[in-house]
This record gives C-alpha cells, sequence and structure tokens, in this order.
C-alpha cells in the first residue's frame, strides 16, 4: 500500500527560511513519503494568526490526515492560538527557548526576524562583496583578480562551479572564483597558464559521467558536449590533472551545494567567523 501525502504547514512570523529548513531537516529522513507543502508567512498580528488557523483547520476538518505544522513564531500568544488549529505541532522556540533562558538567565527579545536579518553590518556587507565578487569572476570571465580569491574551483563544464561559488559567498563571505576546464586546455600538460600562481587556491570538482550527461542533456540534447563518451573522456583528464596538481577534488555527484560548500570548507582548513564576517585558517 502507498503511503498516503501528508500536508505540511511553515509558519513563521518573517521569511520561514528557517522554519523550512528545521522542517525539512525532519522531513528528509522519511523518503519514501509525500509531502504537500504550504508556506505560511509573515504571521506577526493576531488577526493573520487566526486566518492561518483558520486554514490548517480547515485541513483537518477535511477528513485528512492531521496537518504538519512546522513553527518558529515568536511571541507566545501566537503560537498559543496557532497551536489550536488542530494539526499537529512542531515549535522551534517553545521547544528550545525555555530551556535557553534558564541557562542564561535571561529572558528573550521575543522579536520577530531577527535570524535573517541584517543584525551585523560587517558582515552582511562582506557576504554582498563576496557574492559580487563570485559573479565577477565566474565561469573563467576574467583571471585578473584570482589574487583577491579565497578558493578558485575548477572542474569540467557543469560541474556546479557556480552555484557552489555563489552559495560560498552568500552564506559565508567566501570569495571563490571559478574557471571551467575546457577541452583545448586538457590537451595541455599541467594546470592552464592562467592557474599556475595560484596552485595553493584550487579545489577541483568532479562528477559521475552518468550523471554529467544526464545534466548536459537537459542544456544540449543530442549534442557531442553531452555525449557519454565524452563526459568521460573530459572527466578522466580532469581527475589525471587534479592529482598530477594535487589539487584536492569532491565527487559531487550524490551532493546538494550545502554539502559540497561545507565540505570545501572543511577539506581547506576554511573556519567561518560569521561575527566578522570572514573566514580563518583552522
Amino acid at each position: 500500500m502507498a503511503n498516503p501525502t501528508r500536508t505540511v504547514f511553515y509558519v513563521s512570523d518573517s521569511t520561514g527560511i528557517t522554519a523550512e529548513t528545521f522542517g525539512h531537516s525532519l522531513l528528509s529522513q522519511f523518503e519514501h513519503i509525500e509531502f504537500n507543502i504550504i508556506h505560511l508567512r509573515y504571521i506577526d498580528t493576531p488577526a493573520r494568526a487566526s486566518e492561518a488557523c483558520q486554514r490548517i483547520a480547515a485541513e483537518v476538518q477535511a477528513g485528512k490526515l492531521r496537518p504538519l505544522v512546522f513553527s518558529t513564531l515568536v511571541a507566545p500568544a501566537l503560537r498559543e492560538k496557532m497551536a489550536q488549529s488542530g494539526g499537529v505541532w512542531f515549535d522551534l522556540f517553545e521547544t528550545y527557548i525555555g530551556p535557553l533562558q534558564q541557562e542564561l538567565h535571561q529572558h528573550p527579545s521575543q522579536a520577530a526576524g531577527r535570524t535573517h536579518g541584517v543584525v551585523d553590518d560587517a558582515n552582511y556587507a562582506a557576504r554582498i562583496d563576496a557574492v559580487n565578487y563570485a559573479l565577477r569572476n565566474d565561469d573563467g570571465i576574467s583571471t585578473r583578480y584570482y589574487h583577491q580569491a579565497d578558493v578558485i574551483l575548477v572542474g569540467v563544464s557543469r560541474t556546479g562551479k557556480t552555484p557552489t561559488c555563489l552559495y560560498l559567498a552568500l552564506h559565508y563571505g567566501v570569495r571563490a572564483a571559478n574557471y571551467p576546464l575546457t577541452e583545448e586546455e586538457h590537451l595541455v600538460v599541467g594546470l592552464p597558464p592562467a592557474l599556475e600562481d595560484f596552485a595553493g587556491k584550487l579545489f577541483g570538482l568532479s562528477i559521475s559521467a552518468e550523471r554529467l550527461q544526464r545534466i548536459r542533456t537537459q542544456r544540449q540534447p543530442n549534442s557531442r558536449y553531452a555525449s557519454l563518451s565524452q563526459c568521460r573522456s573530459e572527466l578522466r583528464r580532469a581527475e589525471e590533472l587534479f592529482r598530477l596538481s594535487r589539487i584536492p577534488y569532491l565527487d559531487i555527484s550524490a551532493m546538494s551545494v550545502e554539502e559540497i560548500s561545507t565540505s570545501i570548507l572543511h577539506q581547506l582548513g576554511m573556519q567561518s567567523d560569521e561575527s566578522a564576517g570572514k573566514l580563518s585558517g583552522a
């Protein structure tokens, strides 16, 4: 018998990013169940809480399985109102704020939106600067500012270099450039000339040939570029370059951009210092 679909509500008094991250981390452990996701954002007044509560209650009254509700509402009054909806309630703040208050001997501010707001101007400015850097130095467009990079990602086309650079920039303030290994450069022994002075900053990304073929086929179907033989050839030569040049690298075939990014930081011994908006050697 197939597992029934469960409705999931992410409820927040702000963007809902934390509620979604919290819920997704738990639900990802139940891979055989399909979840119907509904976001209820900016529930920051009693009127909006009543409307959200009615929407959840309607799901219950329809005779369906009780919806799962992941909440990051800060205000106790709003949490109490929403908890009457009849859903199965998972409240991040109610679970942890009490014990933290006792341990820290301080009352929480109960201010909504602080998790993803601009609390530290220097940190925020550093991340925006890193994003701009990643965009200016994407896909080998320019190598002029590689001396400013914290890391330079190297790999064949469509191995996730650009999204990883942007994630590193936006979440960790890392200045990440990326350089594509083209077919012409595979004919040259050793590092491409543009990378020779930055060997210590290089990090390689690889992937299974079958996965790469599927990705490239979506972009250029029935092309030599997307053929399995071409993918295998490019990846084989790229990994030979990584090994000969002692470039650390990852096989990202089954990895998310979040996993790729944190693995790079770990392997390079880079530790994020979010309060200062920068990275330091571990």
